[in-house]
């Protein structure tokens, strides 16, 4: 429930933001904002779980071979984030022109301080 509601919250950020937007764009944008909450969430949750594991993990193949290997968490994060910020470009890309576009918003919820 804690994670609906959190993704509710992203949700709401992302829509108030891109409300601007023209009304010919508005089903692809819908969907943009909707991957990028979610995504914005995920990394949330992973931040909080490479934060416990740490950044990698120890691996056992066979009997004798050990070692120690990229946390998978970590892995996925590192795609995520790319792709997290693949889609806010092209959410901003989409902004309409002007002193009002909701960009200096943008970098305040990006950034944490909203």
């Amino acid at each position: 429930m804690q994670e609906v509601k959190r993704k509710s919250k992203e949700l709401q950020k992302l829509k108030k933001i891109f409300k601007d937007i023209e009304p010919g764009k508005r089903q692809t944008v819908e969907k943009l904002i909707e991957n990028a909450a979610f995504m914005a969430e995920s990394l949330n949750e992973l931040q909080e779980i490479i934060r416990e594991k740490g950044f990698t993990e120890e691996y056992q193949n066979g009997a004798n071979q050990y070692g120690v290997k990229k946390c998978s968490e970590v892995e996925i994060y590192n795609t995520m984030i790319k792709n997290y910020t693949s889609v806010i470009k092209q959410l901003v890309d989409l902004l309409p022109n002007g002193e009002d576009s909701g960009g200096d918003e943008l970098l305040d919820f990006i950034s944490g301080k909203k």
